[in-house]
């Protein structure tokens, strides 16, 4: 067989590939509907009563802004390493923004226990019920759109989807949910994005090899 017909062939015979979604607009597409998700539980929970107070405050507002940086700069970072050309460093972007966001909360414990002294903690399931509730299926989310990346990046990928899941159902349990203390704010979301990023670790990898068979 001549070369030539060969590669006829060849060419004839290739299904079509189809291209992967630049990081960027992946990323974008996926907070997009992670922030329709979960402002759908957040409407049909309910604003919380003090939430317009709290807005006011600064450090409430840089918390926010903090979380929903972690969130965005992991969904980033996600996307660029699934795919095989990009650097590993790409899994450090969201590193600062998540040290601001649990900084901040920290100092928020600090300073409450400068003010009055250590607070008495409760238990609150309901914290740790929305973030892993919302989180788990939003990491799942993004692990389908990145499911081409389960022969390159498995581990590093699904940490990276389960911090920005968690981030954003943070956020929204913070506009529903009401704590009286900030070390327990610190305790239960921190708590319970720890959680969701360890079930992305653990299984992340077998869900995006199942997803791309």
């Amino acid at each position: 067989m001549q070369t030539d017909e060969l590669i006829r062939r060849l060419a004839r015979d290739v299904p079509p590939v189809r291209r992967v979604t630049p990081p960027m607009r992946a990323a974008l597409g996926w907070l997009a509907l992670a922030a329709t998700v979960v402002a759908a539980g957040v409407l049909i929970s309910g604003f919380r009563h003090d939430l317009e107070h709290r807005l006011m405050l600064m450090h409430e507002q840089v918390n926010l802004l903090a979380a929903l940086a972690t969130a965005a700069a992991a969904a980033v970072a996600a996307f660029h390493l699934a795919l095989p050309d990009r650097s590993d460093r790409w899994a450090l972007l969201p590193l600062p923004f998540a040290i601001f966001w649990i900084s901040g909360l920290g100092w928020g414990c600090i300073a409450e226990f400068i003010e009055r002294g250590w607070p008495a903690l409760g238990i609150s399931f309901a914290c740790m019920g929305f973030i892993i509730g919302f989180g788990v299926p939003l990491t799942l989310g993004m692990l389908w759109m990145t499911r081409h990346a389960a022969r390159i990046r498995p581990g590093p990928v699904a940490w990276l989807a389960g911090l920005a899941a968690a981030a954003v159902a943070s956020v929204g349990l913070s506009l529903v949910h009401h704590l009286e203390a900030a070390a327990m704010v610190l305790i239960w979301h921190g708590g319970s994005v720890l959680v969701v990023m360890l079930l992305s670790r653990l299984w992340g990898s077998r869900a995006m090899r199942a997803m791309s068979a």
